[in-house]
């Protein structure tokens, strides 16, 4: 599959990159067909690595390989900033498929490129939004990890520019694959449910080297690597190479929790209800125990408000707690209606809490309990996808390679990025203001105590 493309317009592409603020839609409105000839069945999908971290190694890559014969996808190809992740990208894809890829200093380098149809980004939490939009501009698609943008003037920005050029993006939620969550989502869109009227959401460990990468940023050496490119459109600051690779534990590199941890969780409430994004958030934390030069909080709490904008319909709140310094609780993902709870745990429904017979009597109302039973035998979703960590990402990213032969749309599509990132901006601004969050509709912005949040 070759793509098709002139000097002159990725030279304009390129200027456009970094540019944040919303575009109008006549100013770089190329048809999708303009980047790319139509794909054959039996063309080769070439696939590359924008970022070689620990998650594409880790998970991306690997569940790439799992479906790439069987779908004619193939790497050709790693962009990172670091010589030294490039060579590991070469050694380890070659390990595990025999190929050798080609390396590019940067993503200019790459979409350079004649053999790169599509791209897995997996970079900095603060770069995705922009490196998506980078992506698609240049005619490519891409799965894209979360959490989608840090900033809303980002999340904008990558969304306009994914909407107006009709690629094909998968943000990296993979519940959205998952054969559990699938049934969670129709058992509630069937009414069997009953009305959410809470959702408690923990993610706990009790993990001070969490993000951590002491060792690397011992040897990291600022020549190596493109310091000045890799801050994008954040405050320019002086080489540090904890902000470099323990990003996530600095603000505005990384939200840390929320962008990490809690994007997964909260974007199952928006699927599970069609609510794109709380209504007000309240939150607070800090840095309680981890006092190791991080700005990220180690431990924090947030409550949101859930409904219709227009306040006629029921609504209910999402409590979101996490922290690093105990792991007691795990992970949980608790659904709670008036008949009892539907718990993505252990995957059951139960009528824990439901409306008993003697309480119900009381007000002259009749007992409403649900069922105890599985999720499973609730039911019956054929995904594909089963429900390990491991297979979420892989039945994920096979959603997105169907998706590039099909052109449908992918279970995560860009809109499932740019809610849950609403969520996620609008925690940290909770976090880090101390006043009460609100979302503006008409502009699109996050509201701390009526102002604008910015970093």
């Amino acid at each position: 599959m070759t793509m098709n493309s002139d000097n002159s317009r990725r030279d304009f592409l390129k200027k456009s990159v970094l540019t944040t603020a919303g575009v109008g839609l006549g100013a770089l409105a190329f048809p999708a067909s303009s980047y790319s000839k139509i794909m054959g069945a039996n063309d080769r999908v070439n696939v590359g690595i924008v970022g070689f971290s620990n998650r594409a190694k880790s998970a991306l890559i690997p569940a790439m390989l799992r479906h790439s014969k069987e779908m004619n996808f193939e790497f050709t190809a790693v962009s990172d900033l670091w010589s030294r992740r490039r060579e590991e990208a070469v050694a380890y894809v070659k390990d595990k498929s025999g190929l050798t890829i080609a390396t590019a200093r940067n993503n200019d380098e790459l979409y350079d490129r004649k053999d790169v149809d599509a791209v897995i980004v997996s970079t900095a939490d603060f770069q995705h939004a922009l490196h998506c939009k980078e992506a698609v501009e240049a005619g490519r698609d891409a799965y894209v990890e979360k959490p989608f943008a840090e900033t809303m003037a980002d999340a904008r920005a990558a969304k306009e520019a994914v909407l107006r050029t009709g690629k094909i993006v998968q943000v990296g939620s993979q519940r959205r694959s998952g054969a559990n969550y699938h049934a969670a989502n129709q058992y509630i869109k069937d009414g069997k449910f009953g009305d959410i009227v809470a959702v408690e959401m923990t993610w706990n460990v009790n993990q001070p080297g969490r993000w951590r990468l002491p060792e690397l940023t011992q040897q990291i050496r600022k020549e190596d690597t493109d310091w000045e490119r890799f801050q994008m459109n954040r405050p320019k600051a002086d080489w540090d190479p904890r902000k470099y690779l323990e990003f996530r534990l600095f603000w505005p590199y990384s939200s840390g929790i929320p962008g990490q941890w809690m994007a997964h969780q909260i974007d199952t409430v928006h699927w599970f209800t069609d609510i794109p994004h709380p209504r007000s958030v309240a939150a607070n934390g800090g840095i309680y125990l981890w006092k190791d030069g991080r700005e990220n909080f180690d431990t924090m709490t947030a409550v949101f408000d859930y409904g219709p904008l227009d306040d006629k319909s029921k609504g209910f709140q999402v409590i979101y707690s996490s922290r690093f310094t105990n792991g007691a609780g795990g992970t949980k993902e608790i659904y709670f209606s008036n008949g009892g709870e539907l718990n993505l745990d252990t995957n059951r429904i139960t009528p824990n809490g439901g409306l008993n017979e003697r309480n119900a009597g009381a007000m002259g109302m009749k007992a409403n309990l649900l069922p105890d039973m599985a999720l499973g035998e609730a039911v019956k979703t054929e995904t594909g996808a089963d429900t390990g960590v491991d297979d979420l990402t892989s039945a994920h990213m096979r959603n997105w390679m169907d998706c590039i032969r099909s052109r449908k749309k992918p279970n995560a599509d860009v809109m499932a990025g740019y809610n849950h990132s609403i969520a996620n901006i609008m925690t940290t601004a909770a976090l880090r203001t101390g006043q009460f969050v609100t979302f503006d509709e008409e502009k699109q912005e996050v509201l701390a105590g009526g102002k604008v949040f910015q970093y």
